[in-house]
């Protein structure tokens, strides 16, 4: 089948270099890409992954990561989990 159709598609730079640099390591293209996930929305009928609105508490904290804040590290996973377990 001929490759000839064009989609245009704007996104932002961050997001664009990010991804190509996934794709390079993939050895794919970014048409690649896209024609790959074009061809899973035909086989699945729909977006091939579940998109879900994010509850409140999931929103805020997501903002928080964003922001850098309320962010713990840990030295290890024995610190993590003790962390977890308190």
């Amino acid at each position: 089948m001929s490759r000839n159709s064009t989609i245009q598609v704007r996104i932002d730079p961050e997001t664009k270099i990010n991804a190509k640099e996934v794709l390079e390591q993939l050895h794919m293209t970014m048409s690649d890409a896209v024609g790959l996930f074009l061809k899973q929305i035909i086989l699945n009928q729909g977006i091939p992954f579940e998109i879900k609105i994010p509850t409140e508490l999931t929103a805020k904290t997501l903002e928080q990561a964003e922001k850098g804040e309320n962010i713990k590290s840990f030295d290890s996973t024995d610190d993590l989990f003790e962390d977890l377990g308190k």
